[in-house]
């Protein structure tokens, strides 16, 4: 008698799935974090995040409950825009910000980027000056305000050194981490090539860090907006900063919004030309 014929007819119909085992767990799916979307949904998203609060802000104004002299509609801003433009005053305060805003960020670029570069590739330079930076990013710009008048008087030379100091020190350790985060397997190829050190620096860290070099501009092009508008409330005859202390002694509030919508679109610009510059010099940076 075989084995098979032995074993009870009980035991026979159940052998099978005692040899099968217990049935797998469902495991859970799960979901990445970061998520895409299509491009068509990404303009859509774009224009309500501008169409929402223009619509709240149009609300607000039409329900009569904030006097139109604290909290003008839309529609007066566009008109007393409107009016700038075509008296060409606005214009001249634009070009006269914009040119603030070329020196000085400009000269902080110009300053910072050798430096950061030099903390983020150099050993003795970060414990040289990553110290004395380190400090001075915490001095407010700002308060330098009286000294500068005191040295350089109140012309076009202390507002652009304030641009430089309210950017540079921040520019500066942007930079130096930006270097520091090139993968160092570049750095042991490139010496196992026999490459020295000044071409290296040139033809793999700089390359590599410009992305995020970039990235910490489009960050502190915000701030130099900000400083240069610090700078003409205080002491200028020009500028858009001068245009917004103009327009609150006259209770002038259409006009301040309209100022701050262009500035914000100015700096949209800058920014989106920023990230365009970015995407073409790191297109393998992902």
């Amino acid at each position: 008698m075989t084995a098979a014929e032995a074993m009870p007819r009980q035991d026979i119909e159940t052998a099978p799935a005692a040899a099968e085992g217990p049935a797998p767990r469902r495991t859970r799916t799960t979901r990445p974090l970061t998520t895409s979307v299509s491009t068509r949904t990404a303009w859509l998203l774009r224009c309500l995040s501008i169409l929402v609060p223009l619509a709240a802000w149009q609300a607000v104004s039409a329900s009569g409950r904030v006097d139109p002299a604290f909290l003008p509609s839309p529609s007066a801003v566009w008109a007393a825009g409107l009016d700038m433009a075509a008296g060409g005053e606005l214009a001249a305060d634009l070009a006269a910000s914009l040119g603030r805003i070329a020196a000085g960020f400009g000269l902080a670029v110009l300053i910072s980027v050798p430096l950061g570069f030099a903390m983020g590739t150099l050993g003795w330079a970060q414990p040289l000056l990553e110290p004395a930076v380190g400090i001075l990013r915490y001095l407010p710009a700002s308060a330098f305000i009286p000294l500068l008048i005191i040295w350089l008087g109140i012309g076009e030379a202390s507002k652009v050194a304030l641009l430089v100091l309210g950017v540079v020190f921040f520019n500066t350790l942007m930079t130096a981490d930006a270097v520091r985060q090139v993968p160092r397997r570049l750095l042991e190829v490139s010496a196992t090539l026999g490459a020295s050190r000044p071409r290296v620096a040139a033809r793999v860290v700089f390359p590599c860090a410009l992305p995020g070099i970039i990235d910490a501009m489009r960050v502190n092009a915000a701030a130099a907006w900000n400083f240069v508008v610090v700078a003409e409330l205080v002491a200028a005859t020009s500028g858009l900063g001068y245009r917004i202390t103009r327009a609150q002694r006259f209770l002038q509030t259409d006009r301040i919004f309209a100022i701050l919508v262009v500035i914000g679109l100015i700096g949209l610009a800058i920014d989106v030309t920023l990230r365009l510059l970015r995407a073409r010099v790191g297109r393998w940076a992902r």
